[in-house]
């Protein structure tokens, strides 16, 4: 990827063939206006609906889109794991395929990124269904009793990071629900703004009972046991040869 962008914006897709026409527009649009000269990183998980030859031939038609392809499916937090693993830039931006956020709202994050090493969003007023807002209330207030990273909705697909400092987080399977507080670990600073959140116009979640409740809860142990053994030192002086 060329270095003369200041911002990627990482974008996993898993087929979303009928959102890409959509989020292709409207991340051009967002590109030409947006305050920070910006890229875009698609990631496609191996989908098999045809997606990957939609990413391509969009990144054939816009300069500024570029793009990943897996051999298959290896789960959310390896596609933005691999997004991060190939950037470039300064910063690093995260938004969903599905367009229940916007990258307009990356302007409401930007101007609090030099003083902070991430600013994630928070979804103020959801457009889910009742079942899905009470499920997600439930699991941020049980995931901020176990590991007590003070995040108000860490599910929420808009996040902006220095990637010097992703760079460094160690990543697991379903590290994308500990993101920030995986930064905080890493004595990171992190900042909370709201943004807008819209009903899904195309496309299917791939979010099930199992995924939303069962993998987060194996996941808060493993993140709880790794945070009772993370290694941190501070040298105050030394000779190295």
């Amino acid at each position: 990827m060329p270095t003369e962008y200041e911002l990627t914006i990482i974008v996993p897709v898993y087929n979303e063939i009928e959102s890409l026409p959509r989020l292709g527009r409207v991340l051009r649009d967002y590109l030409d206006r947006a305050s920070r000269k910006s890229c875009v990183l698609f990631v496609d998980d191996g989908s098999t609906d045809g997606s990957g030859s939609a990413i391509h031939a969009l990144c054939r038609e816009e300069p500024r889109f570029f793009c990943l392809s897996f051999r298959k499916n290896r789960g959310l937090s390896t596609a933005i794991k691999a997004g991060i693993d190939h950037c470039k830039t300064p910063l690093l931006g995260y938004i969903d395929a599905d367009l229940q956020t916007m990258p307009e709202d990356f302007e409401r994050l930007l101007p609090y990124i030099d003083e902070y090493d991430a600013v994630v969003g928070y979804r103020a007023e959801r457009k889910d269904s009742l079942s899905k807002k009470i499920q997600s209330k439930i699991a941020n207030a049980v995931r901020r009793a176990m590991i007590g990273d003070g995040i108000i909705d860490t599910g929420c697909p808009l996040k902006l990071f220095r990637t010097d400092l992703c760079k460094k987080i160690p990543f697991f399977d379903g590290m994308h629900r500990f993101w920030a507080a995986l930064i905080l670990l890493e004595e990171g600073r992190v900042k909370q703004v709201p943004v807008r959140h819209f009903e899904r116009t195309a496309g299917k979640s791939k979010f099930n009972f199992f995924n939303r409740s069962l993998r987060p809860l194996q996941d808060m142990l493993a993140f709880r046991w790794m945070k009772s053994r993370h290694i941190r030192y501070v040298i105050v002086s030394g000779r190295l040869p």
